[in-house]
């Protein structure tokens, strides 16, 4: 295993770990698909994420990546966790996704109907 592939499992696996502590015992490491891909992480319901350690970001590259990602497997939000230089914890890392995904987050978290956006 390269060394970058072995630092990106390490980040996954600390991310699943963070999911676990936090309740979503069902979140889990997604095997490669290749373009078929959809996402790092399984295991929460409507949800891609994609998990990035990387040296430097390139989110709007990312954010696309979780976005087909996320169509591809009919999901609902897709995000991106990505590693904080510094930082050991998953938790002390950054989450970014499309305002999109988060209207439809905030939406669903709080019950509140969507705007049509014609």
């Amino acid at each position: 295993m390269s060394a970058q592939r072995a630092k990106g499992t390490r980040w996954e696996s600390a991310v699943v770990r963070a999911l676990h502590d936090a309740g979503f015992v069902h979140a889990e490491r997604r095997a490669l698909r290749g373009t078929a891909d959809r996402g790092d992480i399984t295991g929460i319901p409507g949800l891609v994420i994609e998990a990035k350690n990387r040296r430097r970001a390139e989110l709007a590259q990312w954010v696309d990546e979780a976005a087909a990602e996320r169509d591809r497997d009919g999901a609902r939000y897709a995000a991106v966790w990505h590693h904080r230089r510094g930082k050991a914890a998953a938790e002390d890392g950054f989450v970014t996704m499309t305002g999109a995904d988060f209207l439809r987050l905030l939406a669903d978290a709080y019950d509140i109907e969507e705007p049509c956006h014609d």
